[in-house]
């Protein structure tokens, strides 16, 4: 990472937190010596300040983008200068942050930019037309749970196991299980995936194991089925639960015995496949319902993965979201620059029903209708802009009304945070504010009798002992 910023205080603080993350951070002053490393350091993030001694923030970011053409770059402004952050961005830049910032904030752009460059460098080594296709699809996340998995994906991949993986629809089951094969020796062989539920029981069996020619009405000619087409590879069966009794003995003499016979057929075909399933369903209450049998259960189930909610995980919608609208822009030819902060809001207030897969749609209509650069908030489903301004979402993702703070008291709210963040130096607060130090004692006149209030309540608040 590159710090580009006069401040010392800024420069060193954000050097001394994301060094603490891992990152390897380089600090510059001014444009020319930020210029002058571009040469010998490959930056993935370049954080820059709008305002430098030597050069404009704009003529800064075009420099880098021809000089460090990776590097993903972040303009920080100051409050009063979002026309500025909005040229940045039809420049090229990847996002803005505003001073004063919070660390989170910046956590969250950073972390974005970084999830940009690793997917560039997966495209950039498969190729673009393999990076665009199904297979080539990273899992994105940065929740603890979507951590956890990826270890257990990347342990069990190696592994003959069979895995059983557990998730609400649209949560990226066959993602999953897609990276699984990836990773194991079979990769080189097919990955066929089939969804249960999709064929009637009679169809089902056919397609899964052949059917010669005659053996029903409308079978002209012979058909091998999709466990010969996936030999030596990977078989994935998405909603297990919903396969039928009869069909499920079927699967499980192919598993016991690696050889199946084709409908209408007498003659057995041995066959090698890794068999991954996956299921919405608790199947542990289908077999103590006698609607799953339980050995077939235990032949599936030697490795359990579980795929969280979208709700679970709201830290990795920007991610997601992010991800999405690069992807679906490159397909149309009309690549966007990326989320107004409103948008951003609605897309992590909404709950997700339909998980990741809800969220695709709807970047890909955004993607579709926006008319211009930045996906606004109106471009987005009406449910969502419903649900942005009436309500939020609890810990559980179930919908909440929430009170929003009037203009009035977002403006006083602010005014004193940056007074307090300034130590009281109200020439510094009003440099910040973008105001001539009359209208900051015009608005300490207004919000006084507040701050004495919030004061007041500080040195009230009960203390905790022991």
């Amino acid at each position: 990472m590159l710090v580009v910023d006069d401040d010392p205080g800024s420069s060193g603080l954000l050097r001394d937190i994301f060094q603490q993350e891992g990152y390897e951070v380089t600090l510059a002053a001014r444009g020319e010596e930020a210029l002058a490393l571009a040469p010998a350091r490959p930056f993935d993030v370049a954080l820059c300040d709008v305002q430098l001694p030597d050069m404009d923030g704009i003529e800064l970011l075009r420099r880098i983008r021809r000089e460090m053409p990776g590097a993903a770059v972040i303009m920080v402004t100051a409050f009063g200068t979002y026309e500025t952050a909005i040229k940045a961005l039809h420049e090229g830049a990847f996002d803005y942050v505003r001073k004063p910032f919070t660390l989170q904030e910046v956590r969250l752009t950073v972390e974005r930019a970084m999830e940009r460059r690793r997917l560039q460098r997966s495209a950039a080594a498969a190729g673009t037309a393999a990076a665009e296709s199904t297979e080539a699809r990273p899992i994105i996340g940065r929740n603890p749970a979507m951590v956890e998995l990826f270890k257990l994906v990347s342990r069990v991949a190696a592994t003959k196991s069979s895995v059983l993986i557990q998730g609400d629809s649209g949560t990226g089951k066959e993602l999953i299980a897609r990276t699984i094969h990836q990773g194991s020796p079979r990769s080189a062989r097919p990955f066929v995936a089939v969804n249960v539920t999709s064929l009637s029981e009679a169809l089902l069996e056919s397609e899964l194991f052949g059917h010669v020619k005659g053996a029903f009405t409308g079978a002209i000619e012979r058909r091998p089925g999709l466990f010969v087409e996936a030999n030596h590879g990977t078989i994935f069966l998405d909603e297990i639960g919903d396969m039928s009794l009869p069909m499920q003995a079927k699967l499980l003499r192919v598993l016991q015995e690696h050889e199946l016979k084709p409908v209408g057929s007498n003659e057995t075909i041995p066959v090698d496949v890794r068999m991954v399933t996956a299921t919405h369903q608790d199947l542990d209450a289908l077999v103590r319902a006698g609607r799953f049998r339980e050995d077939l259960y235990y032949r599936l189930n030697v490795v359990t993965l579980r795929v969280p909610r979208l709700a679970e995980r709201p830290e990795d919608i920007p991610l997601l979201a992010e991800h999405f609208l690069r992807r679906f822009g490159a397909l149309s030819n009309r690549p966007l620059l990326g989320f107004s902060a409103s948008a951003m809001m609605a897309l992590q207030a909404y709950a997700w029903p339909g998980n990741v897969r809800e969220l695709e749609n709807v970047v890909d209509r955004a993607v579709a209708l926006a008319p211009g650069s930045i996906v606004e908030l109106t471009d987005l489903p009406d449910k969502l802009i419903v649900h942005a301004r009436t309500g939020s979402r609890d810990s559980q993702g179930r919908s909440v009304e929430i009170k929003r703070a009037t203009l009035d008291e977002t403006i006083q709210e602010y005014v004193l945070q940056v007074l307090e963040e300034v130590g009281g130096n109200k020439t510094e607060a009003a440099r910040v504010l973008g105001v001539p130090r009359r209208t900051l004692y015009r608005m300490l006149d207004r919000y006084g009798a507040v701050r004495s209030r919030r004061s007041k309540v500080r040195r009230d608040a009960p203390s905790v002992s022991n």
